[in-house]
């Protein structure tokens, strides 16, 4: 025990001598080169002085940025008219701080719309075509089946190839954009006629008599007679108008509701009315093809704000070509699937499959750094000047309504996606929507059977075929070029109760 005592203690001895020595060599070295152990506790005093200055400054450059930010937030909640003038609504740093809760948006706001419709100075010139110089339409569709021709399509046989290559921007383009021969929604020949004289069109339309025309308030003399109020209904809303409100006919034979010209669509192409609608509402260009501006509004909705003053408003003061509003819940095109089938608005598995196919494609959550304010519009009203690029993205969006689900609000925002930020609009705050009209009830509840579908294998065991559409969303029954089993779905964060 002794022994090994007494080497531990040597071994201390030896290693302080050791660090002894080095001390004095290096104390030596350091005099003979001049320099004093004094500096060194100053390098590190200045070190930690400019680290600290850097840490100050990034603390007071952040506050700063904040303070700027919370000023944002609360002059856009003031109501005070200097403060709230200060707001810029439509910026990237609003849609930030709205979507982190800082702002709470109003349901109903002032539009800044001119003050008198007869002072307004309509554009002599249409706006330039930068991208899109001539577009046409495929009229005729040559699909075989099984070794048969199929009936035509109004949207056509589109096959995937087709459809990715209409997303290709070039001077010369032709697409599929409905109306293909014999496909059906067809316009009687009075009001083929009547309809080439309106270059300026107020549009709506009823479908399976749901609702009533609704007569538009505070409209100048000047915008009744530059514009044309188009009604497009079909049949069974016809007869049920007919019914309940008084239609009268001109000597041409023309059928008015008030200021509206009822424009019948006979033989309806597609099975599910709320996919028929969406014929007037987004083809509107080829449903009236003189037109150069039009307004299309919701058939529930009533107008009360005058439409010269919304096309000022929204398209001439800041040279827009296509304007819509933002949708008051969702941003995120995920989110909004997630609600249609929480609200039974069409067969989950199908709305599922949509989505996956988007995914597949690229197609992501929309968050604070894209460039537009959502992904998801307020789709009851659509403002916007006919030009060749604003038709392009139309006729595309429809054709993405033809192929997969009814729900367009899915379908915008994945054309905005796929044209690469060549489309440019002007999505406006939902609390100007709700200030543009009265939101009238239907007149009754749709109901369609496939709503309530849970899974494919009900589509399988249906020996009816009442389920599955016969002549609308077959891209979401025909083969996908691409593995769609290995897609999952971005988790969906429910940000508000709506459904």
């Amino acid at each position: 025990m002794d022994s090994n005592f007494l080497p531990s203690i040597s071994l201390r001895a030896s290693r302080r001598a050791d660090r002894n020595h080095l001390q004095s060599r290096d104390g030596k070295e350091g005099l003979a080169s001049g320099k004093s152990y004094q500096d060194s506790p100053l390098k590190i005093i200045w070190k930690r002085g400019f680290i600290r200055l850097v840490l100050v400054g990034g603390i007071i450059w952040g506050l700063l940025i904040l303070t700027a930010l919370l000023f944002h937030a609360w002059s856009c909640q003031s109501s005070i008219a200097f403060f709230s003038a200060l707001c810029n609504k439509s910026s990237v740093i609003y849609g930030a701080i709205q979507s982190l809760g800082l702002v709470t948006p109003p349901h109903r706001c002032s539009i800044p719309v001119a003050d008198d419709p007869n002072k307004i100075v309509i554009p002599q010139k249409r706006s330039p075509e930068k991208f899109v110089q001539s577009l046409s339409y495929f009229m005729e569709d040559f699909t075989e089946t099984n070794g048969s021709q199929s009936p035509p399509l109004f949207g056509g046989h589109i096959t995937w190839q087709q459809r990715d290559e209409s997303f290709k921007v070039k001077p010369t383009m032709k697409v599929h954009c409905g109306f293909i021969r014999n496909g059906g929604a067809e316009m009687a020949q009075k009001d083929v006629k009547f309809v080439k004289k309106c270059r300026f069109v107020v549009a709506s339309g009823i479908f399976d008599g749901y609702d009533t025309p609704h007569q538009p308030s505070n409209i100048s003399a000047r915008s009744q007679k530059l514009f044309c109020f188009l009604m497009v209904v079909d049949e069974v809303s016809l007869e049920f108008i007919k019914k309940n409100v008084t239609v009268r006919e001109d000597n041409d034979g023309g059928e008015w509701v008030g200021i509206w010209r009822l424009i019948l669509l006979k033989h309806p192409p597609y099975d599910e009315p709320r996919r028929n609608g969406k014929v007037p509402k987004i083809l509107t260009h080829r449903l009236f093809p003189q037109a150069q501006y039009s307004i299309w509004i919701d058939g529930k909705m009533e107008l009360i704000v005058d439409p010269l003053l919304l096309l000022e408003r929204y398209l001439w003061r800041e040279k827009n070509t296509f304007a819509i509003a933002q949708h008051k819940h969702h941003r995120n095109v995920y989110e909004e699937a997630d609600a249609n089938k929480r609200r039974k608005r069409y067969a989950r598995p199908l709305i599922d499959l949509h989505m996956k196919i988007y995914r597949y494609e690229g197609m992501e959550p929309w968050n604070p750094m894209k460039s537009t304010p959502s992904d998801i519009p307020e789709g009851a009203v659509i403002i916007r000047e006919h030009t060749a690029l604003s038709n392009l993205f139309s006729c595309l969006w429809f054709n993405e309504v033809h192929l997969f689900t009814p729900r367009d609000q899915l379908s915008f925002g994945y054309v905005v996606y796929r044209l690469g930020g060549l489309f440019k609009f002007f999505m406006f705050p939902n609390c100007e929507y709700n200030s543009i009209f009265i939101l009238h009830n239907h007149t009754r509840e749709h109901s369609s059977k496939v709503e309530w579908v849970k899974s494919l294998d009900e589509f399988k065991k249906d020996k009816t075929g009442g389920l599955k559409e016969s002549r609308g969303g077959l891209g979401l029954w025909t083969p996908y070029p691409g593995d769609l089993d290995s897609v999952v779905l971005p988790s969906v964060k429910r940000t508000s109760k709506a459904g």
